[in-house]
């Protein structure tokens, strides 16, 4: 296999009887989650779950500036709303929070848009000092789903989720793991062995019972009720935004390497 295909994928090990690895990679474009990646993604995670591997760390490496630069933008033109529900994003998201059992998310250097909600779904997220999450999708007009939403609403107090969506704010390391998105924070040579520690621990408890505990808590979790009349507003809001030329200028100014010129149409 050339270097060039390499550089491209996603790979799944057993790394110790009761532990899996799945490390993706897209380094021409700083670990984007392309279509290919997040496939690869998908049907890693199905495998492993075929094979009943109880804990799973994710992640793209160790060290470099970049965990993922989240969705790749260069294929927007082809799904205008990439957050609905069959995208590929959205699938692997549902399968990383119903894999049955633990998955870790295993992040060295900055995370941003989709990425981040990748991040969030896994069950743990251990982290280094150089770790930082950033949502995006104002930058490019692109309304976030009410489901994502509703994924950072149960993690963050609601005047940082706004910040982080409103300004595109980063939320470095430090206040990552003061505000409970990340649950553990180590230097950078430490990460593998704390995300091993963790994993360790968990596999080494009956895979059953933490299956159904988790099982509980995405249940727990999904159990919000909106009125219908709401979702119906929200979804006109979305499709007029997706819809709307700011997000052709986002995208547009994206590529171009310039700031964006909204109209607010």
């Amino acid at each position: 296999m050339s270097a060039a295909a390499e550089a491209v994928g996603v790979t799944a090990e057993l790394i110790e009887e009761r532990i899996g690895k799945v490390v993706f990679r897209n380094r021409a474009r700083r670990h984007a989650l392309s279509a290919a990646v997040l496939e690869g993604l998908e049907a890693r995670l199905a495998e492993l779950a075929a094979r009943r591997v109880p804990v799973v760390i994710l992640g793209s490496g160790i060290g470099e500036t970049v965990w993922s630069s989240g969705h790749d933008l260069g294929e927007f033109s082809e799904e205008r709303d990439p957050l609905a529900w069959g995208r590929p994003l959205e699938r692997v998201l549902r399968r990383v929070r119903a894999y049955p059992g633990v998955v870790i998310a295993m992040v060295s250097g900055t995370v941003w848009g989709g990425a981040v909600d990748l991040a969030m779904s896994c069950d743990l997220v251990v982290a280094d000092m150089s770790a930082c999450f950033t949502m995006t999708p104002a930058n490019i007009g692109l309304p976030y789903s009410t489901s994502g939403l509703l994924r950072f609403f149960g993690n963050l107090p609601i005047h940082v989720l706004k910040e982080m969506f409103f300004c595109a704010a980063p939320l470095d390391a430090g206040r990552a793991l003061h505000f409970g998105v990340v649950n553990r924070l180590v230097e950078s040579e430490a990460l593998e062995a704390a995300a091993l520690d963790i994993a360790r621990g968990i596999a080494a408890k009956a895979p059953l019972a933490v299956r159904a505990v988790k099982e509980q808590l995405r249940v727990l979790e999904d159990m919000r009720p909106v009125p219908v009349e709401a979702m119906e507003q929200i979804a006109e809001l979305r499709r007029a935004a997706c819809a709307g030329s700011d997000m052709e200028e986002g995208l547009a100014a994206f590529s171009q390497r310039r700031a964006a010129r909204f109209t607010g149409e």
